[in-house]
Formats: C-alpha cells, sequence, structure tokens
C-alpha cells in the first residue's frame, strides 16, 4: 500500500487499483509549494471536516479528475451546491462498500465549517478495509477512546494521525492513541505548517517508540510503503 504525503494532513493512498485523496490543503500551504495539484488525479477525495485547512483544493481537483468526494453530509452538500456532481454522504458511524472496499467515518472530536462560515457538520475520520489491509486516519481530534473501538474492528496496516498538537492531538497523545489502535505504523500529519503547530521531529519520534510505535514523517511528495 503506496501512501504519498502531501504536506498537513494531506496524503494519498494507493490500494487496489484506485487513489484516496484525503483532505487536499495544497495551494495556500508554502510548505507544498513543489507539489502540483494538476498532476493529481485520484479517484476518491475523503474530507475529515470543513476547514479549510482540509479543503481548500478540493474544488479544482475534483473538477479536474472527476473523482468522487466522500464525506460528512453537510460538506458534501456545500461542493453539490458548487456543481460538484460526483458524492458520497456519510455521517458518524456509517459505512459504504466501494470497489476498492469498505469505509467508516469515525468519530473524531473538534468542530467543523466550510470556508464560508457554513455549518459544516460532524467533524470525522475513516477506517478503511482493502484487500491489503485496514488503515485508519483519524482527521483532526483529541485522544477519544472511541479509537478502541477502531482496533476491536480489526488490525491496521498503518494509522495516520494528527500530532501537531494545540488545534488537535499532540505526539503524547498520538502515541497513546497508537497504543491504543494496536498500531505500530504511523503517519503523521497536521503540523509544522502554522507556528502553533511546530514540533520537535526527534521529540515527537521518541514518544511513538515509548509506546513502540514507529513515527512517519515523509517529506512532501514522498512516497512510503506499508
Amino acid at each position: 500500500m503506496k501512501v504519498t504525503y502531501y504536506g498537513h494532513s494531506c496524503f494519498a493512498v494507493e490500494t487496489a487499483g484506485k487513489t484516496l485523496l484525503f483532505d487536499p490543503f495544497i495551494t495556500p500551504n508554502p510548505l507544498a509549494a513543489s507539489v502540483d495539484i494538476a498532476s493529481l488525479k485520484p479517484d476518491f477525495i475523503l474530507l475529515s471536516h470543513g476547514h479549510f485547512d482540509h479543503v481548500s483544493d478540493v474544488e479544482t481537483i475534483a473538477r479536474a479528475s472527476g473523482a468522487t468526494i466522500i464525506a460528512g453530509y453537510e460538506v458534501v452538500e456545500w461542493f453539490g451546491n458548487k456543481g460538484i456532481e460526483n458524492r458520497i454522504h456519510m455521517n458518524s458511524g456509517g459505512s459504504c462498500n466501494l470497489e476498492f472496499g469498505r469505509v467508516t467515518f469515525t468519530t473524531a472530536i473538534h468542530s467543523s465549517s466550510l470556508p464560508d462560515g457554513s455549518y459544516g457538520g460532524q467533524p470525522g475520520g475513516f477506517r478503511v478495509e482493502t484487500a491489503e489491509g485496514a488503515f485508519y486516519y483519524s482527521g483532526d481530534t483529541a485522544l477519544t477512546c472511541d479509537m478502541e473501538l477502531i482496533a476491536a474492528a480489526g488490525p491496521l496496516k498503518f494509522a495516520a494521525l494528527c500530532i501537531g498538537d494545540h488545534f488537535t492531538m499532540g505526539a503524547r497523545d498520538a502515541a497513546t492513541a497508537a497504543e491504543w489502535l494496536g498500531c505500530r505504523e504511523v503517519l503523521g500529519v497536521h503540523y509544522n505548517t502554522f507556528p502553533p503547530i511546530t514540533i520537535d521531529r526527534e521529540a515527537a519520534k521518541q514518544a511513538f517508540e515509548l509506546k513502540g510505535a514507529r513515527l512517519h514523517l515523509p517529506g512532501i511528495g514522498e512516497t512510503v510503503t506499508f
């Protein structure tokens, strides 16, 4: 399972012949200036919530690629009102079966509004099950015992966890999340983009090592395999 990191909380997963792109915030992010969004051709765009730093490039990428947007009901409706036709509405705890596997919209403790101030509904994350294995993306969230329920659903090849602190879990809480998830391989997201979420990379890695997990912090545009 190949995973490419595009900065902040944006990453793509290639599985079962499909490309899944999560929370595209690329062109407004100076750290991701090397990424040409015109080269991104996802089959699906999965959105954890409506904040600008998770949805800024959705419309452009969706129109160019024809990708299907998967997100909470209100976020999907907002893009539908912009003329995006390929959409799958979800809500907390719900699952849907697609050609690459099964997607469940999981609980997240955060907030959600759209860039124009519209109500963004319930924030969430995703558990994705494929023939190559399952993975979990926390979205923006605090540490929550609900993560133990995700672990109960079966093993994970990797988890993408927010680690920047201030607005979400920091590395210490995310390392605890990895322990609860029973997941040894973690992709760190939502860090270093803005001053409040700047991290000490080595200290973050050590926090995960103490919990028996490995934190991956790939460069922007870099691909790792799980």
